[in-house]
């Protein structure tokens, strides 16, 4: 019997080891830490052998293929000895991939940011149409979990999947059958060597494979974008919508089925024959048109009618720990932004704000350039409160724009920013940062500063 080694045991990783067991492999999960609850129960339950705490090489380098799980990085030296040997290491989407019926299709949706907005609005108008479609990828339960306690004949219509650099890095012969790349902006770069094009190739493998019928929407305005493409389109078969948020492109008319675009004028989201009233959506801002026009390109195609993508632009209200407002207290309102890991994340946030701002933000700096910050911060920000073990660096950043307070605790944090708030003021936490150094991930921190605001409450 074949092995199957599957490296990390968190979400990703369990759904991998359930698949392969239901396929039929000899199954060894392995993870360098401690598996944590509720998946070491499970794989217990169903007698999937796994370690914790280090690895066996000697077992691991017999695998016929090793899943690895997006958050490992490719210098761990388990890694390294995997690739030496030359055992192929797959995602475990590619992995999912390979067992998914004739029938369903994929949404495959990556970008730097806006991808969890964007997953969730198609998602949203695909089962309002009443198709059936799963959430997947970085939202939902795994896409291979879903595979494997799913019978072939019961799988869904589409499987919406959001996709981050990491997986796509896993992902070979997998094809989109529409596939979305939002933007790109400087994110884990210390994953590719702190060079941007390795990061940006990364990306553009949603490509990959894609056929005459499949579809790309892309950023027409997205400069990374702009400048990979040329590499990308000649071998590219699959149709393509690009779209517009900033300015209308001169080829954009009615009815042309190749473009997507906002226009500020008229108040008008446009995409082929269909048009809407941005004012009438209630997610706010640019980034929230882009994410908007890119789901109705992508539904469209899918065969949502126009009348149901207009109801769901209409009633959908966003993602919990994206610009998601928490509460008002004694006038100064609350918004937990926890999402925004990275620079460009927070310029949408604070480009939103229409009230003095009290900004909060550090965690695990990635090497982040905050000088794209500074026109927004002398505009909106009134003081910043850093959150983290380590704030030098955005300390330094900041001094002398704008009042800077130097915190290492959630409780502290919010002490700082409620002195430095008056009633009718914004507190935003939108970090810039990962949040390894005090949470557990970006969904504990939002979800702990929501209870400490929360606990404000008289």
């Amino acid at each position: 019997m074949a092995l199957a080694v599957i490296l990390g045991g968190g979400e990703s990783g369990y759904g991998s080891a359930v698949l392969a067991a239901a396929k039929g492999y000899d199954v060894l999960l392995s993870d360098s830490g401690a598996l944590k609850e509720p998946y070491r129960g499970r794989l217990l339950e169903r007698g999937i052998a796994f370690e914790e705490g280090g690895h066996t090489l000697e077992r691991i380098l017999g695998a016929e293929f090793v899943v690895k799980s997006p958050g490992i990085p490719e210098t761990a030296p388990v890694v390294r000895s995997v690739r030496e040997k030359g055992i192929p290491v797959i995602s475990e989407i590619e992995f999912a991939g390979r067992y998914l019926a004739p029938q369903t299709r994929t949404v495959c949706i990556t970008g730097s940011n806006g991808k969890t907005t964007t997953t969730t609005l198609i998602h949203e108008m695909m089962r309002a149409a009443g198709f059936r479609a799963e959430l997947a990828g970085n939202i939902g339960r795994s896409l291979a979990l879903q595979v494997a306690e799913t019978e072939a004949a019961a799988q869904p219509d589409w499987y919406v999947i959001e996709l981050s650099s990491f997986q796509l890095d896993g992902m070979f012969a997998f094809r989109a059958d529409v596939a979305l790349l939002l933007n790109i902006t400087p994110d884990h770069l210390d994953r590719y060597d702190h060079r941007m094009e390795n990061y940006v190739a990364s990306k553009f493998r949603i490509v990959q494979n894609q056929r005459p019928e499949d579809l790309f929407v892309y950023s027409g305005e997205d400069p990374e974008t702009q400048a990979f493409l040329p590499q990308v389109l000649p071998g590219l078969s699959a149709a393509r919508t690009a779209f517009y948020v900033k300015n209308t492109p001169p080829q954009a008319g009615g009815g042309d089925e190749a473009t997507a675009w906002y226009d500020a004028a008229t108040g008008l989201m446009h995409c082929g024959g269909f048009e809407f009233p941005v004012a009438e959506m209630r997610i706010k801002g640019l980034h929230n048109i882009a994410n908007a026009l890119a789901a109705v390109a992508a539904c469209r195609r899918a065969g949502v009618p126009d009348s149901v993508i207009a109801a769901t632009l209409r009633s959908f209200g966003g993602v919990e720990h994206r610009l998601e407002p928490v509460a008002t207290i004694g006038g100064v309102e609350y918004i937990n932004d926890s999402k925004a890991t990275n620079v460009d994340s927070v310029w949408y946030a604070l480009q939103a704000m229409t009230r003095p701002t009290v900004w909060i933000a550090g965690g695990t700096d990635k090497g982040n350039d905050y000088e794209v910050l500074l026109p927004l911060v002398r505009e909106h920000v009134k003081a910043l409160v850093c959150l983290g073990l380590d704030n030098a660096k955005l300390v330094r950043s900041f001094t002398g724009v704008v009042p800077v307070y130097d915190t290492s605790s959630l409780e502290a944090a919010l002490a700082a920013a409620r002195e430095a708030a008056q009633p009718g003021d914004t507190v935003l936490l939108s970090p810039a940062c990962a949040s390894f150094d005090l949470f557990r991930n970006y969904e504990d921190r939002g979800t702990r500063f929501k209870q400490a605001v929360r606990n404000l409450l008289p």
